[in-house]
């Protein structure tokens, strides 16, 4: 599996050069990740047509995210100033959206943010900006729930990569050898997809509950070593209401699942899909609440074979 690129409040030397917004009263950082030298794909564009326009960038990357609680600011209202300081610390504004504009789901998923408590997106209700200031680049983004304002702010520094030589210079040009599949790999590729067993979600409800699933783990292990590897999250619920909301929760409960592979377990968002099929494909009987919680699932499938 990837490492997770989070390391709370760890100050290394070599981090990005921040920008330092002065923020509103009552904000409070909710958490802060590191990492000294990393890829990253900023957004200079919306997506659209299954990608967008984005600069990359390797180097030292800081991930800081603040909420305002009790705050009733418009989305904004937030960002209006923190542009004009971006502004005035010399940064050029590079592209700026919102919501719709920005390309939705697929667009918030593309930015890497910290995962949810820290930050919340209302994926109705949000804001983004990316601006540069020679080598040093970041990424604004902005959202709000019923009672509270959140701000995630990326900075980034492009700087060469150093890599070592081998000892032996023959060995570059080995290809590394694959891994053999995990049990969760090989069903995948065996049986074409599997159900995420330890996943729970209650009658009408997308929201994942629990903070690790050794499922998750097993699919992120998976796709880390099979980059080639493409996986669509299907969801699935129980009879109990109509088809259309229905399909409209499974599919919710799919994103849910992809976020928090991408967020929590690092799997580069392009490997993942996300579906739902409400309750045309029940694995039990929706006669009983045993049959009812079987039939609340997200099935992993894989979608194109590795090589």
């Amino acid at each position: 599996m990837k490492p997770a690129i989070w390391l709370a409040a760890l100050a290394l030397p070599c981090a990005a050069a921040a920008f330092e917004p002065t923020l509103p009263q009552g904000a409070a950082q909710s958490a802060e990740a590191i990492n000294p030298a990393t890829s990253y794909g900023l957004l200079t564009g919306p997506w659209k047509d299954g990608d967008a326009p984005r600069i990359a960038i390797e180097g030292p990357r800081t991930d800081s995210a603040w909420r305002l609680r009790a705050n009733q600011m418009t989305t904004l209202q937030i960002l209006a100033p923190l542009r004009e300081q971006i502004a005035a610390a010399g940064y050029e504004i590079l592209f700026e959206c919102e919501t719709d504009a920005c390309g939705g789901f697929d667009f918030r998923y593309e930015l890497g943010l910290l995962p949810e408590p820290e930050m919340h997106v209302d994926l109705s209700d949000f804001r983004y900006l990316a601006a540069r200031d020679g080598s040093d680049y970041l990424a604004l983004t902005v959202s709000r729930s019923s009672e509270s304002g959140f701000i995630h702010l990326t900075t980034l520094a492009a700087q060469p990569i150093t890599v070592a030589t081998p000892t032996n210079p023959l060995a570059q040009d080995r290809p590394a050898p694959a891994l053999p599949p995990t049990p969760l790999g090989t069903a995948l590729e065996t049986e074409g997809s599997v159900v995420l067993e330890d996943l729970v979600f209650e009658s009408g409800k997308s929201t994942l509950e629990g903070e690790d699933f050794s499922t998750l783990a097993a699919l992120a292990d998976y796709l880390s070593t099979r980059p080639e590897a493409r996986v669509t999250l299907v969801g699935h619920t129980d009879t109990i209401g109509g088809l259309a909301p229905n399909i409209a929760i499974s599919r919710q409960r799919a994103e849910s699942v992809r976020a928090r592979l991408i967020e929590r377990y690092g799997v580069a968002p392009e490997q993942l899909g996300a579906e739902g099929a409400g309750w045309l494909a029940p694995r039990a009987s929706n006669q009983t609440p045993e049959g009812q919680a079987k039939n609340r699932r997200v099935e992993a499938i894989l979608t194109s074979t590795p090589s």
